[in-house]
């Protein structure tokens, strides 16, 4: 990896802290005493305010805590931030609601996540889902992405959770949708020693498994000479398991075959999906981390700090599938009794298939861990009339995946009774077939996978803050940003295909078949388990299952023994390590140099106050990719081709301008207008910066003349990464008006427009080669233009005003709207090839309504809160209809949630918690567009309920 002097020399006196507060720069004089107590928020390049405040506000602040104090400081972030931000601040150690960081935020007007496996597993804001994410203010990633997955901060760790919908020059360049910075506790947090923790169970009645987590936390601070040294120890471990149904139609629409005899007679062509079946996954999901942090004051003006976190993942997954295939092959012709088609159309609803192809089966396994590092140290001097911080960061991260697929087949092709929509998805059943007698149970075949993925990387930042004296400007800010990262990621895989053996499952050294889980609620799903080996056979016994793969393979061999896909797989069985293969490794180095100004204004247009920002930041991205490209070319006597690995690396170097400006109009000292324009961007994944490519010629001569104008025959076919992308931009506009008429308590409401350009798709094109002649390659491309428009509500109080005890009551609310379209391509069936001023089609995961509602209480030592949060339909991704060349869509129909969780003082050391996720268990629903006007349901998904129970401690302050 490419380093810098320059940093390695500053590395001694490299140390800086957290970015100011957003609310710091507030010019009322009691924004820093509403915001700080130990769970107060900086933003990303400078100190906590609690640094700027004397020791007797602190000791009158620190001591007030709770929800209300939760939302209070959550409020005055919101109303002081330069930018346009929200945040949740834990109330206490422990007490960030929700198990995950993207649980939490999913409660946030604007915010959008999307859910799998019992969990938050991606964020969009506003409709976006490239955001940047960062730690205590710094860039944080996990092996080859350019961001950290947020369900993996578990809350117990976390003070709180910034998300910046716009952003300033002064902190990290937003991703196109924007920032969210996680926030941890540093010793000057607190008064004096503070020992907390927490122990915590929770039950699945899904998976019907029971979790432990819990965290604890130590931090003291001593007088060390003039000044004053503090350190914070934290631990954290969490887990969950999961188990989630899903029966499901095959994507895919095929039509009767003419051979195939039906009853009634009469119905003429008429079509349904390809197959139906059950996919259930599960696994264990564990998730250790720690973090530390010194602060050291040797005076009032001068603080040094080391930070450092360890954040860890290990999973243990696996998916059952069973699927049956309601077409023939060959001589296996379906017979189809019963049919009735949906009314108007020639789309089945139900019928009776007997014969045709057996089901297949397979039990795929998996192990994979994460573990990601992060080091830092900082200092922060307060000159006099300037504020210098400086911040140097390394990190590195390490991701392993390894899985293991165990297939197997029934006999014969029993007879199934198939309802296509019953209860919003597919409903199967079995006639007649004792689907529990291990004899009926071949083994199909054996796969195995290894995949590695690492990224490290420096970050050095300095900043300087200059208060001028000038009213009209009162502060500059300027400083510059360094950073230097690489990342790489390599795999391979092999498979052996044993059906013609016809091996009973039972011979296999996995062990015994075990009925699967049941996993489904509700009557709809008839079939509901068959029988598989335990998962933890398979694991263990994959060594054994290699070997037992490879002596199978050698009998097909010596049957086959011209059969060059028996002879790949067998050479890939005899070692017994999984070979990882070149052609799939890939390296990225990637150096940014960032520099910015920034200058805060203020002035008076009678009695209403008027201040803001206006910055830009600029940011030179040099980068050097490489890979292995695969070229299969033809051999002269027989119809293979000889692969040919050739390495291939690119470089990039661009650079950004982002501007902001904001506007702050202080209509009355409660009533705020904000006006906000900033520019964002966000650069391509590495993997879509692959050079290689996969090419495979045909036996054209690629001199010969081609006219691109004739749907000819390509010379070759391809895919593979593109080098050439360039980052997705977005220009931003926001305007917001916020009323906040207690501490506790505002109404908002903000209109945002989003331009957007360059998002990148997979696309299918034909180019002229000067090396193959007319190619059809598919690849990433920066395509189509874009827009987002929306607005959003937003309201919380305590009723206050309301005789005890109702006036610990308060209720929260939000709402979202948003209109998000794309341009996608369209094929041009006379040029060979895809435009790019295609119809503007809603942009994949978008939902145009969000609700977010809360009502909770907070006395006598009680805490309690029932949130709601609902989504409206949306769309996963588009396809093209073969027939007509338009754009269809598969998409989920609308999705809610409710969630409760009650807690109990029981003095002022411990207190006792219960909570249920996921009270309504309502199952997900996705359906399929899969030509013009006419739909099928997708699958239903159900998911487990959640019921915690806990006990936190805290002993000191």
């Amino acid at each position: 990896m490419q380093r810098f002097s320059l940093m390695l020399a500053a590395a001694p006196i490299a140390l800086a802290g957290l970015a100011a507060p957003a609310f710091a720069q507030d010019q009322d004089g009691d924004a820093k005493a509403r915001a700080t107590d130990e769970s107060s928020a900086p933003s990303e390049t400078k100190d906590t305010a609690s640094q700027d405040l004397t020791p007797e506000e602190i000791e009158n602040l620190i001591v007030v805590s709770g929800l209300r104090k939760s939302l209070e400081t959550s409020q005055a972030i919101k109303r002081d931030s330069d930018a346009i931000v929200d945040a949740i601040v834990a109330q206490d150690i422990g007490k960030l609601p929700d198990d995950t960081a993207a649980e939490s935020i999913a409660r946030i007007a604007g915010v959008q996540v999307t859910r799998y496996g019992d969990e938050a597993n991606g964020v969009l804001i506003r409709g976006l889902p490239d955001i940047a994410t960062s730690y205590n203010g710094r860039e944080i990633f996990t092996a080859e992405l350019r961001r950290v997955q947020l369900q993996d901060f578990p809350a117990q760790a976390l003070a709180g959770i910034e998300v910046y919908k716009s952003g300033t020059a002064d902190i990290i360049e937003p991703g196109l949708a924007g920032l969210v910075n996680v926030r941890t506790r540093r010793p000057f947090d607190f008064k004096r020693m503070v020992l907390a923790g927490g122990l915590r169970g929770t039950y699945n009645d899904q998976s019907r498994k029971f979790d432990p987590s819990g965290n604890i936390l130590f931090s003291d601070r001593w007088q060390l000479g003039d000044g004053e040294i503090g350190i914070l120890l934290n631990a954290t471990f969490a887990q969950s398991t999961y188990y989630n149904g899903v029966r499901y139609n095959n994507q895919s629409i095929t039509t009767v075959s003419p051979e195939s005899q039906v009853t009634p007679d009469g119905l003429g062509e008429f079509v349904f999906p390809y197959s139906v079946g059950l996919y259930n996954a599960g696994g264990t999901r564990r998730r250790p981390s720690g973090n530390f942090s010194v602060q050291w004051a040797p005076t009032s003006t001068f603080e040094m700090y080391v930070d450092g976190i360890f954040q860890g993942y290990r999973g243990q997954g696996y998916a059952d599938n069973f699927n049956i295939d309601l077409r023939g092959y060959g001589d296996t012709i379906p017979q189809y009794d019963d049919v009735v088609l949906l009314e108007g159309t020639n789309q089945v609803k139900s019928f009776t298939k007997s014969g045709g192809y057996p089901p297949e089966i397979y039990r795929s396994t998996g192990k994979d861990s994460t573990n990601t590092y992060q080091l830092a140290v900082g200092a922060k001097w307060e000159t006099g009339r300037a504020t210098i911080s400086t911040d140097f960061a390394w990190t590195t991260s390490r991701y392993t995946a390894r899985n293991w697929s165990l297939d197997s087949i029934l006999d014969e092709a029993p007879t199934v009774q198939v309802d296509f929509d019953k209860d919003g998805g597919a409903a199967f059943s079995l006639v007649d077939y004792d689907i529990q007698d291990p004899s009926h149970y071949y083994w199909r075949g054996y796969y195995e996978r290894l995949y590695k993925a690492s990224g490290s990387g420096i970050q050095w930042r300095t900043d300087i803050d200059l208060d001028t004296g000038w009213d009209f400007l009162p502060k500059l800010e300027t400083g510059f940003r360094l950073t230097d990262r690489d990342a790489a990621l390599t795999q391979g895989s092999r498979y052996g295909w044993t059906v013609p053996l016809e091996v009973p499952l039972t011979d296999l050294p996995s062990g015994a078949l075990s009925l699967t889980a049941d996993p489904f609620r509700g009557g709809a799903q008839g079939f509901t388990q068959y029988l598989a080996p335990a998962r933890g056979n398979i694991v263990n016994a994959h060594a054994a299952l290699r070997q037992y793969t490879y002596e199978a393979l050698q009998q097909l061999v010596a049957a086959n023994p011209d059969d060059q896909g028996y002879l790949d797989a067998m050479e890939a069985f005899s070692t017994e390590q999984v070979t990882l293969d070149p052609a799939n490794r890939f390296d990225a180095t990637e150096a940014s140099y960032a520099a910015y100004l920034q200058g805060k204004y203020r002035f008076h247009l009678g009695l209403v106050d008027v201040d803001g920002v206006i910055g830009l930041r600029a940011v030179n991205t040099a980068g050097r990719y490489s890979g292995t490209s695969n070229i299969c070319v033809p051999n002269a006597d027989d119809d293979d081709c000889t692969v040919v690995k050739t390495p291939r690396s690119t470089k990039q170097n661009y650079m950004d301008f982002l501007p902001n400006a904001s506007m702050r109009i202080k209509l009355t000292p409660e009533l705020q207008l904000r006006l906000g324009y900033t520019k964002t961007r966000t650069r391509p994944d590495f993997s879509a910066l692959n050079p290689a490519l996969f090419i495979t010629q045909n036996r054209l001569d690629p001199t010969a003349p081609v006219d691109p104008s004739l749907p000819a025959e390509p010379n070759a076919y391809g895919s593979g990464g593109n080098p050439d992308l360039k980052p997705l931009t977005s220009t931003n506009y926001d305007v917001s008006l916020e009323y906040y008429f207690s501490k506790t308590g505002f109404v908002s409401a903000a209109v945002f427009y989003r331009k957007l350009f360059g998002f990148i798709n997979n696309y299918t094109r034909r180019i002229e080669d000067p090396a193959y002649g007319l190619l059809e390659i598919s690849q990433p491309l920066n395509a189509g233009q874009g827009r987002i428009k929306g607005f959003e509500l937003n309201a919380q109080t305590f009723f206050d005003f309301l005789p005890a005890p109702f006036d610990g009551l308060g209720v929260q609310g939000n709402m979202t709207y948003l209109d998000g379209k794309n341009r996608l391509p369209v094929y041009d069936a006379d040029a060979a090839s895809f435009t790019y001023d295609g119809p503007f089609v809603t942009i994949p995961n978008v939902s145009k309504w969000t609700y977010n509602a809360a009502i909770f209480f907070e006395k006598y030592g009680v805490t309690s809160r029932l949130s709601y949060n609902r989504r409206s339909d949306w769309v996963n991704y588009y396809r093209q209809d073969a027939d007509n060349g338009q754009f269809t869509g598969v998409s989920t129909r609308a999705r809610d949630r409710l969630d409760v969780s009650v807690s109990y003082d029981l003095n002022s050391r411990f207190t006792v918690t219960a909570d249920v996720s996921n009270i309504l268990a309502h199952p997900f629903r996705n359906y399929n567009q899969y030509a013009y006007g006419a739909y099928y349901p997708v699958d239903v998904r159900d998911e487990g309920r959640y019921f915690g129970f806990g006990l936190r401690f805290k002993f000191g302050e």
